[in-house]
């Protein structure tokens, strides 16, 4: 039927969100768009640019957006595959990011996870794939 591209969200200090993505997570920028006539940037983050079974996230800068957006109570998360969790919170941490759930086991599992935040309150999941 078709696989799935990418998430949007949209971000404040797109500088600063892409140094979180890039610098934190490990992903690279992609492409980015600039489009003066609506006054916004677009951002594509990701690890493999649109490879089969690789989404990627696109951060959208509006350039006359000055107060934080409302994250609502519908949006959860985004998902991170990463090889050792505990290591990935260090480097968030390292990083001026927050770790808002060290690694552990997932609750009446084995997986190992953790959450953290991108500079906007996004949560990411980190999840332990070896």
């Amino acid at each position: 039927m078709g696989n799935f591209l990418h998430t949007m969200l949209r971000v404040r200090d797109l500088d600063s969100s892409i140094a979180f993505y890039r610098d934190l997570l490990g992903m690279r920028e992609l492409r980015r768009t600039d489009v003066p006539a609506g006054r916004y940037t677009l951002v594509f983050m990701g690890y493999a640019s649109n490879a089969e079974g690789q989404a990627e996230i696109e951060l959208t800068h509006n350039w006359d957006h000055d107060g934080p957006y409302l994250l609502g109570d519908a949006f959860g998360h985004l998902a991170v595959g990463v090889p050792d969790v505990a290591a990935a919170c260090e480097t968030v941490r390292a990083g001026g990011g927050r770790v808002t759930r060290e690694a552990g086991p997932v609750k009446h599992g084995t997986t190992v996870i953790a959450f953290v935040e991108d500079p906007d309150g996004y949560k990411i999941e980190l999840i332990e794939r070896t």
